[in-house]
């Protein structure tokens, strides 16, 4: 059976923070707030792992905003995904693994919506085989079986397969669990010097991924 090659995409194969930095300016000149407003979303984002109803709420209460949060939120899940930004070589690289026979497939925890915008925006959906978003199969990392389901779903084996992402307890741990070699993308999060949490490799692009999963 041929071999997977999973991927992350929130700061792994796109930059995830680049996009929302960008959108916080849009977002904030066009409701007509100022620096603070910016600043405000920088430091309670969570690195996108806060809530979106959270951040929204706590927005709309400092700032007076006039919305309802969930309107904000489903704004915000269409809106935002449009600033994703790509390494052109990135879209080359995923290309590559499948020339050479892997099956890829993106593993991502995170909202169809959202995520789908990213996937077709930045060229990523049309080079991997399968893209398995947390949302749509119930499952999130870092439970082993969220990859059990994209080897099923691309017809490959987790055997000598990878797991490539920036998040140590999401991906890493997530990747270990179920049997695959790991590569840490970035320094996004702390790491901890858990064993569950120790990756094969620690690059700072994902370029760098590439050359060692082709050669394994």
């Amino acid at each position: 059976m041929p071999r997977l090659a999973c991927f992350d995409l929130d700061n792994t194969l796109i930059d995830r923070d680049r996009a929302f930095h960008d959108w916080v300016e849009w977002w904030v000149q066009r409701k007509g707030l100022g620096p603070e407003a910016v600043d405000w979303l920088h430091e309670h984002d969570g690195g996108g792992y806060r809530p979106r109803e959270e951040l929204f709420a706590g927005m709309k209460e400092r700032f007076g905003l006039d919305a309802d949060v969930a309107a904000l939120v489903h704004a915000y899940d269409r809106e935002y995904p449009v600033f994703a930004s790509i390494d052109p070589a990135v879209v080359p690289g995923l290309a590559s693994l499948r020339t050479a026979g892997w099956r890829v497939a993106v593993v991502t925890n995170g909202g169809v919506v959202q995520q789908s915008i990213k996937l077709e925006r930045t060229g990523v959906g049309a080079v991997v085989d399968y893209c398995c978003i947390s949302e749509a199969v119930g499952v999130r990392k870092p439970d082993p079986r969220i990859f059990k389901i994209a080897a099923a779903q691309t017809g490959a084996t987790l055997v000598d397969g990878w797991m490539v992402g920036d998040h140590p307890a999401y991906d890493i741990a997530g990747g270990i669990a179920a049997g695959l070699s790991t590569i840490l993308i970035g320094n996004h999060h702390p790491t901890a010097a858990s064993p569950d949490r120790v990756p094969t490799h620690h690059f700072a692009s994902v370029l760098q991924a590439f050359p060692v999963i082709l050669a394994s």
